[in-house]
């Protein structure tokens, strides 16, 4: 029995994968914190005046855990709220983004005709 080689396929397919990844396009909007991020950056400003000695992400990271936890939904609300804003927002901007990618319209549900040139027709096809 022949031993194989690991130049095989094994091997390569992992290395082709890497040298075929797409590069990241740096115009493209980034996605929305979650509510709970958006809590987090609040909890940030508010946990290091009250503490200005700890400098540990970590320690910081699971008291704004716990701190999430123990919150009722009402408590949660208005970081919800917010992130669902957010979340709008960036919908609104990926998809005038993956229509600038396509080539197409700007804005969904329009026609490469202008405004006066819809409204001619409009008066044209009264006069038959």
């Amino acid at each position: 029995m022949k031993a194989r080689s690991r130049s095989s396929n094994g091997g390569d397919s992992r290395l082709s994968v890497r040298k075929t990844k797409a590069e990241k396009d740096p115009n493209k909007p980034k996605r929305p914190p979650s509510a709970f991020f958006v809590f987090m950056e609040q909890f940030r400003k508010d946990y290091k005046e009250k503490h200005p000695n700890v400098k540990q992400v970590s320690v910081i990271g699971k008291a704004g855990g716990d701190k999430w936890k123990s919150m009722t939904d009402a408590d949660k609300a208005p970081f919800v709220t917010k992130a669902e804003k957010l979340k709008a927002e960036y919908t609104k901007k990926i998809d005038a983004y993956n229509n600038k990618q396509a080539g197409g319209p700007a804005t969904s549900g329009d026609s490469d005709k202008s405004k006066s040139e819809v409204n001619d027709e409009d008066e044209g096809s009264g006069d038959e």
